[in-house]
């Protein structure tokens, strides 16, 4: 379990810290917590919406240690981050006020366990899709899109890219896309797992390892974190796309997010979502990914 002085020694200051990354839009970004109106409608009888409604809570499965996506602000105790507004998109779909939700931290390994045995009934944690993972959990989505790259000291110039990991030592979360596209892609490098992307970065900080990767939103955050030690090098050399994990066999529950999620990109709530957030680096909105339903 992330341990509180982690997060205080990785990055104190939660999204603030994004407004310090590079910019590369010209919209201004939006201050303030975007607030979504609380659906009002009845659901099908059984209905895992039925259930969340009729019990006026919902546990979410949540990122507590990355910067802009989620990360769990010490000076309030509560997580904020892109995946937070999320989370607080869908609860109010289901009639749900945000102190309504259930935050829990889960990390990169315990997400499909989580879910399996009910322990959230959501997953919202720069949760990548893959054929693999659709296996054993359902996703809707995606709601996101981003891109593996590295980060590594400021004063490292020997790294500018993955073809430059040959014998290189690279920290990454235990079951993890990023961590597996290292082990399977670049057989070369010595792939570093650790339970989150905060020890990750304590590792590269301390010189244990000379590079963390995930995805390049995530990275921004770190590095925003610390400037003078820490730099984002070359472009995305993957594509990720962000889901909302549910359990496998919850169809109907699947289906309702993604609904949920197009009338969110529809009425600017997406938008509104990224720009509280994420949008704080001076990265102007993308186009949002198209929804993939099965």
């Amino acid at each position: 379990m992330l341990m509180r002085t982690r997060i205080l020694a990785a990055v104190g200051v939660g999204l603030a810290l994004l407004a310090t990354a590079s910019a590369c839009g010209s919209s201004k970004p939006k201050t303030g917590t975007p607030s979504y109106a609380a659906t009002q409608a009845s659901f099908a009888a059984g209905s895992t919406m039925e259930k969340l409604h009729n019990a006026g809570k919902i546990n979410i499965g949540v990122k507590f240690d990355q910067p802009g996506i989620g990360m769990k602000n010490p000076a309030t105790d509560k997580p904020e981050g892109f995946d937070i507004e999320i989370a607080k998109v869908v609860a109010a779909a289901l009639g749900l006020k945000p102190e309504q939700i259930n935050f829990q931290e889960a990390v990169s390994k315990n997400r499909e366990p989580f879910l399996q045995n009910g322990t959230v009934d959501l997953v919202i944690a720069s949760y990548s899709i893959t054929d693999t993972r659709k296996k054993v959990v359902g996703f809707a989505g995606p709601y996101y899109q981003t891109g593996q790259q590295l980060m590594v000291r400021k004063d490292d110039s020997s790294i500018k890219g993955p073809d430059d990991l040959s014998g290189k030592k690279v920290c990454s979360v235990t079951g993890s896309t990023p961590l597996a596209n290292i082990q399977n892609k670049y057989k070369s490098a010595i792939a570093v797992p650790f339970a989150t992307y905060t020890e990750c970065v304590q590792q590269l900080t301390n010189g244990s390892v000379d590079a963390v990767t995930t995805d390049g939103a995530i990275l921004l955050g770190y590095a925003a974190a610390q400037p003078t030690k820490l730099k984002v090098v070359g472009e995305p050399f993957s594509k990720e796309k962000y889901g909302i994990g549910v359990k496998l066999e919850d169809t109907a529950f699947r289906n309702f997010i993604n609904d949920v999620l197009q009338k969110a990109i529809d009425n600017g709530d997406w938008k509104k979502a990224y720009e509280a957030t994420l949008g704080k680096s001076g990265n102007a909105a993308p186009q949002p990914p198209t929804l993939e339903r099965y």
